[in-house]
């Protein structure tokens, strides 16, 4: 194979050629001085930069790792795929790009084109579809529209990762139709339509063998097959065994080794285990990234304000109505609307991880609202942050048990919670007291008052249409609604909180 950068590689030493094949350290590749050859950055993440901040604009005693510089918060893979345009998610891509731009950032992480073969996967809000061809032609668009702007993108996370549970040791088995025509399908389609420059390879094993040492996945398929041409990078820790991973086709181990990857490597290629050829052709590719970085380095500007516009543009094309009974939408600005929960005002935006945007400016229902002009009243309605909500539980247990919360029996516990939830559920409604003024208004009072008489939690968040909110609230703290309902206490109990 001929290489493109033949000339600068015969000037580097075997050590020179192997560091290029490892991280400098997180977010980074490594640097040749010697020889004029510069790192590139590689930053979270599909929807949002999530580019590591200053230290110094740190709050005392938490970590910068997954708070990034303030970025623009774009809606999540899981609602795009729901608008079927995929010059949408170019447009998206090329603001993604302009915004890397400006953070100098050289390649971003992104898109994730897995399949969803299971709701319980806790990456699928990153994923566009279970549809390989969906999946695929958004996966597309998307790398065609950062990489219009001179920006890298690197697909992920190949191949057969559809579960974060054990996901560094996990083996994906998978017959090869199957994998073909379902799992691979979407990085086949992006591949021969826009080329993204890296791909990046999962944790798991597909089949026995590591993703980023599986042979016929990252060269017999990805390159051969599919006529992949760019740079393969571990996902962030997902080396198994550095020179297997390196005679496999991966070309590039993130983050930092510590200069451990390279000696293996070097030592591989004196003992004959690696070609000099091999490694060549691996660092001939990390170069080409190098370059085409190099090529729009420079001071980029961007203005925010048009880039958050059409961010809510993108979240608008991507909602899909499917029932409207009574036509309650749009509202109706001459009635009254009761808006409950810390979420209308502090929503949870985004997943966790790769995915965690710091965003410029973070829209909400209730002042959206309001800035409409709909007539809205809010309660808090109950606690959001764990600690508020572990304050809370700890002084139930204190208060009817005379225990702590590490000393408390699990049915003790589960009581306690009980006593939390109904009390800070009848505190949202009881705010509403004073509103009685029409039928909606007169029916949450009424709820309210089924409080103080001992009527079922059940029966309420049922009636309230809040039971998949509390569940999802009470999935942060291992608590199970289910088990809730059992141990709910009796009415002399509970209401004498209230």
């Amino acid at each position: 194979m001929a290489l493109k950068h033949a000339d600068i590689i015969a000037k580097m030493t075997l050590e020179e050629k192997a560091s290029l094949c490892d991280g400098l350290d997180y977010w980074h590749s490594q640097p040749v001085e010697r020889v004029g050859i510069k790192s590139f950055s590689l930053n979270d993440g599909p929807h949002g930069i999530r580019k590591k901040g200053d230290p110094g604009d740190t709050p005392k005693g938490e970590t910068n790792l997954l708070k990034g510089v303030p970025a623009i918060c774009f809606p999540t893979a899981s609602a795009t795929a729901c608008s079927w345009d995929t010059d949408l998610l170019y447009k998206m891509g090329e603001a993604l790009g302009e915004e890397c731009l400006k953070e100098k950032v050289s390649v971003l992480l992104g898109p994730g084109t897995n399949i969803k073969r299971s709701p319980l996967c806790g990456r699928n809000f990153e994923y566009f579809s279970e549809d390989g061809v969906l999946a695929g032609e958004m996966s597309a668009a998307f790398v065609n529209g950062v990489q219009s702007k001179g920006v890298g993108t690197s697909l992920k996370h190949y191949a057969a990762n559809n579960q974060e549970t054990r996901r560094m040791t996990v083996n994906s088995v998978v017959d090869e139709r199957t994998l073909r025509e379902t799992y691979l399908l979407p990085f086949e389609i992006t591949v021969k339509k826009a080329q993204p420059w890296t791909i990046m390879n999962s944790y798991n094993r597909v089949n026995g063998t590591y993703a980023a040492e599986n042979k016929w996945l990252l060269t017999d398929v990805l390159r051969k097959d599919f006529g992949f041409k760019g740079v393969v990078v571990t996902d962030w820790g997902a080396e198994n065994e550095r020179v297997p991973g390196l005679l496999a086709g991966q070309n590039l181990e993130m983050p930092t080794s510590n200069g451990e990857g390279n000696r293996e490597i070097a030592e591989a290629v004196r003992d004959g285990r690696i070609s000099e050829d091999q490694l060549n052709e691996m660092v001939d590719g990390v170069l080409d990234v190098i370059f085409k970085a190099k090529e729009v380095l420079g001071e980029h500007t961007y203005n925010e304000a048009e880039h958050h516009e059409f961010a809510r543009k993108v979240a608008q094309d991507s909602m899909v109505l499917l029932k409207n009974e009574e036509d309650i939408l749009p509202l109706n600005k001459d009635k009254k609307y009761a808006v409950i929960g810390q979420m209308a005002k502090k929503p949870r935006h985004q997943g966790a991880g790769s995915s965690l945007v710091n965003p410029i400016k973070l829209d909400n229902a209730f002042d959206t609202m309001f800035d409409r002009g709909i007539n809205v009243t809010y309660a808090e309605g109950y606690a959001l942050t764990k600690k508020e909500a572990k304050e809370l539980i700890s002084g139930k247990l204190s208060h009817y048990f005379g225990v702590s919360t590490d000393e408390a029996t699990d049915e003790q516990y589960y009581k306690a919670v009980a006593l939390v939830v109904r009390e800070l559920m009848h505190q949202g409604l009881r705010e509403f007291r004073n509103e009685a003024d029409n039928v909606n208004s007169k029916k949450i009072y009424y709820l309210s008052m089924e409080f103080l008489m001992g009527r079922s939690l059940k029966n309420n968040l049922y009636n309230l249409n809040l039971t998949k909110v509390m569940a999802d609230a009470l999935k942060d703290y291992g608590i199970s609604l289910e088990k809730l309902y059992d141990c709910e206490p009796d009415a002399g109990l509970g209401n004498g909180g209230l």
